[in-house]
């Protein structure tokens, strides 16, 4: 464990806390929002996506393949009024043990009570019995181990979730008694035992089928492989996705759900395209004073193996206050100064209140956040674990970072057709926007000719510090440039003359087919 995560610059004038904040660049840190009930029209989707939303994540746990479809089509109508380009990312079922209330009634479970779990999913749930998916319970647990039952598992307000103790086995099934009182409202809930292995595959059939039906009909960007607990899951489905035409490109991201998926969490990053800390879950199979530590080190790793970290369970009480709390102020804070690329809002836009103003609310802290972030303390370490000698794309890559901040440049434009080259210089956190401006290359399958690009464009949404920019393959070469989609970013204003600190970017491109990386410093 280091001792330089909490990367802040001193010294801080404490006057200037109170002074208010300067319009500049969006958060560098991306955020993720989880689209749902609450959050699904046009009009509440475009207000996300101005508020700093760059990834959409569709829970397959919520709502049938229809609703989704009908979301993401909004979200498509969104993107194109707002002209703010977006992400999608699918989130898995996995091995995830879950509740059915199918009359969707209130269930009051009071504390000291009993209450029996039962595979028998023809009964109805009630106080005193909840049927649960997955018949092997009774043969996984013993007295004395601890369940949590809840829609979204203990946030902090311990009315809506619940907390169990096996008190014997029956059968099939298990008899709890109830530690606290609460009320579960829905027709489903997670339930999650705590350091327990449960002998469920990671990618089940019904994931397999929506991945299959909707992820294939859409293209989806991201893959979030929920309950990820050794590298072979992540094998498994990358060899599931290469069968399935352009989802070939699909980016797995591992979902850290458990103490198996922390104990096998190298070999995981080795094999995944980023990770997904679910503190909701690990939160609860880990000791409360480890959480942090976890948290730190895995977003270290992360970050030195240059792939995207991504923190969820941040600001829960937004889900139904326009305000976080100082603890969730202060967390989302501190998960940007341990380095994460990415914050994942689940129920706060899923069926918040508030998913706008949460949105809003997070990109502010990040940006702030991001102010005292110690970049020279973050390049000098990083620059060190890489070691020498570097590659030659590394040592661009890190050059063209060292330079942009000796000369205070303004932005980063970096020309790619694969993203490989703008997300190397994002790994070295310059403190300016890096622009990725995707070339997109024209491709066959001996079927049809299409220009490949936007899976790349689309796919840098999730890195930090990375804004692409998808080039117009329609317009001539021979005119030497050409419009940019998506080309319009906020800079911060040093040298940049143009009115309202705006860059509308007409790039000249000389080389469409050489297979170079291009960087440019814009100061």
């Amino acid at each position: 464990m280091h001792s330089n995560h909490l990367l802040l610059e001193e010294p801080i004038r404490m006057a200037t806390i109170l002074e208010p904040s300067k319009a500049s660049f969006s958060a560098m840190t991306k955020i993720v929002g989880t689209l749902g009930p609450r959050s699904r029209s046009v009009e509440v989707i475009s207000s996300c996506l101005k508020a700093g939303m760059s990834v959409a994540r569709f829970d397959s746990s919520w709502g049938d393949a229809e609703n989704h479809q009908e979301t993401l089509e909004n979200l498509r109508t969104a993107i194109k009024s707002t002209k703010k380009l977006c992400a999608v990312m699918l989130d898995t079922v996995g091995a995830e043990m879950q509740v059915v209330n199918k009359r969707e009634t209130a269930i009051t479970l009071k504390l000291d009570d009993k209450v029996t779990l039962t595979p028998d999913q023809g009964q109805e749930a009630t106080n005193e019995v909840l049927p649960i998916n997955f018949a092997g319970l009774a043969k996984a647990v013993k007295k004395g181990d601890t369940i949590f039952v809840g829609q979204y598992l203990f946030t902090g307000s311990e009315t809506t979730s619940v907390w169990l103790e096996v008190d014997e086995v029956k059968g099939d099934d298990v008899v709890c008694l109830i530690k606290n009182s609460a009320t579960l409202a829905g027709s489903l809930f997670t339930l999650h035992a705590s350091q327990i292995r449960i002998d469920l595959p990671t990618l089940t059939e019904k994931d397999k089928e929506v991945i299959s039906s909707w992820g294939v009909k859409n293209k989806i960007d991201f893959l979030s492989l929920s309950y990820t607990r050794h590298a072979e899951d992540v094998r498994e489905a990358r060899e599931f996705l290469s069968k399935l035409g352009d989802l070939s490109q699909t980016q797995i991201f591992a979902k850290i759900e458990n103490v198996e998926g922390l104990t096998h969490f190298d070999e995981i990053l080795q094999e995944a395209d980023g990770i997904i800390l679910s503190r909701g879950n690990l939160g609860i199979d880990l000791p409360p004073e480890k959480v942090f530590l976890f948290q730190k080190s895995a977003v270290y790793k992360c970050n030195m193996a240059g792939k995207p970290a991504v923190v969820t369970r941040v600001v829960d009480s937004m889900t139904d206050n326009l305000r976080p709390t100082r603890a969730e102020a202060t967390d989302v804070a501190n998960a940007v100064l341990d380095g994460c690329d990415a914050i994942l809002l689940g129920a706060e836009t899923l069926r918040g209140l508030y998913p706008v103003e949460t949105i809003s609310t997070v990109g502010k802290i990040c940006a702030e956040a991001e102010k005292v972030f110690n970049q020279d303390q973050y390049f000098k370490r990083t620059v060190k674990f890489v070691g020498e000698p570097m590659t030659h794309l590394e040592s661009i890559a890190s050059s063209a970072v060292r330079a942009a901040l000796k000369v205070k440049a303004s932005v980063i434009i970096c020309f790619t057709s694969s993203g490989r080259a703008a997300r190397l210089i994002a790994k070295y956190r310059p403190t300016m926007p890096v622009l990725s401006v995707v070339i997109p290359r024209l491709k066959t399958n001996q079927l049809k000719w299409s220009f490949s690009g936007a899976f790349e464009a689309r796919q840098s949404l999730i890195v930090r510090g990375l804004f692409p920019l998808l080039a117009d393959p329609r317009h001539p070469v021979s005119s030497m440039s050409f419009p940019i989609s998506y080309s319009q970013y906020s800079v911060p204003s040093r040298d940049v003359k143009e009115s309202n600190n705006m860059i509308r970017i007409r790039i000249p491109i000389y080389f469409l087919s050489f297979p170079i990386s291009y960087i440019y410093i814009f100061f």
